[in-house]
């Protein structure tokens, strides 16, 4: 059994990263702190054990939001050319919002690390993701009122969208593996790294609810019990989203027009378990409408009005119209709605 605090090996670390050895690169996140300079030294040491390794390049995102957060940049520049690894600097410029900060910055950090993994030819980007990051999601998403699907948390590798037509993946070799064990590697090493203050800052709803992770721990929802979770819920996911490709070929054989319609047989749908109804729904209205995905609570509201409704009903929600008869459940694009209409009635036509 491998102690809570034991550095990683150089033959584990080959089993963290085995599948990637036959890929032309990897992008490696590396922003400066314990977990993601664990993965810079980790992934070093895996590729000179190879005798053709894929191309690493360690990026590192200076968000401009903390005056350190250059040096930091520097610090790892040092660190990737000690260890044989090109090392690049990008940054997210312009305003940032005074809201949502944290996901903002996310988001700003996926784009330039899938920019500077296309302009390098790559299609995989490593992320530091820890046991303890899968765990913290979990809860967080519990939080938050996530479904299934929320609560699956992240998988080991995931497709990112991009700009073009290239396919970026998200790996993510160390998910199984305890901060704890990542730093004493650092430490057996002899490896600085830099510390992120706003991991510690009580306004972040994350950062809240990591000091709830030792309490929790106590009462059996450590970090492996949290990401047994999720890995199950993950194989319940796939077991669902296969129930709903059936469902969509056995009530629309064929594939949806563009913009829509879908029509669904009114009693065949009612008769689909419900979260594969709702999933379907959900998927209608965003082929259908123009606003995307739809948000799980309105979905779950609307798909609950027309199992239990009594008479023809007409809603819209995301941009879509949707219409239930007693033969049929049609999901199309929503009328534009007209200003005059608008102003007199102070409402749309239809109710949200």
């Amino acid at each position: 059994m491998i102690a809570a605090e034991e550095a990683v090996r150089d033959a584990e670390a080959s089993a963290l990263f085995g599948g990637l050895e036959g890929l032309r690169g990897l992008l490696l996140a590396v922003s400066g702190g314990s977990d993601s300079t664990a993965l810079l030294v980790l992934a070093a040491r895996w590729a000179k054990q190879l005798q053709r390794p894929p191309g690493l390049i360690a990026v590192t995102v200076d968000h401009g939001l903390r005056p350190e957060a250059a040096r930091e940049a520097a610090a790892v520049k040092r660190l990737a050319r000690k260890l044989g690894v090109p090392h690049r600097t990008v940054r997210w410029r312009g305003r940032k919002p005074k809201t949502a900060l944290q996901e903002a910055a996310r988001n700003a950090r996926y784009r330039l690390l899938a920019e500077e993994a296309m302009r390098a030819g790559y299609e995989h980007i490593v992320t530091a993701h820890t046991l303890d990051d899968q765990a913290e999601t979990v809860v967080f998403r519990l939080a938050r009122g996530s479904g299934l699907t929320g609560l699956g948390a992240m998988a080991h590798a995931s497709v990112i969208p991009a700009a073009g037509r290239t396919t970026l993946f998200v790996v993510r070799p160390l998910l199984g593996v305890s901060k704890a064990r990542l730093v004493a590697t650092l430490r057996a090493g002899g490896i600085a790294h830099s510390e992120d203050p706003s991991n510690h800052d009580p306004r972040f709803a994350r950062t809240r609810l990591r000091t709830l992770m030792p309490d929790l721990a106590s009462e059996g929802l450590d970090a492996p019990n949290l990401a047994r979770l999720a890995m199950r819920l993950r194989r319940a996911e796939a077991t669902v989203e296969f129930a709903v490709a059936a469902a969509r070929a056995a009530l629309t054989p064929g594939p949806w027009l563009e913009r829509g319609p879908v029509v669904f047989d009114s009693a065949q749908f009612d008769g689909l378990p419900a979260e594969v109804g709702l999933r379907l729904l959900g998927r209608a209205i965003a082929h259908a409408g123009d606003e995307g995905p739809v948000e799980l609570g309105k979905l779950e509201q609307l798909y609950s009005a027309l199992h239990n409704a009594r008479a023809p009903m007409r809603r819209t929600l995301a941009g879509a119209l949707i219409t239930l008869s007693a033969d049929s459940l049609t999901i199309e694009r929503a009328p534009a709605r007209r200003k005059s209409t608008i102003r007199k009635a102070g409402k749309s036509r239809f109710t949200k």
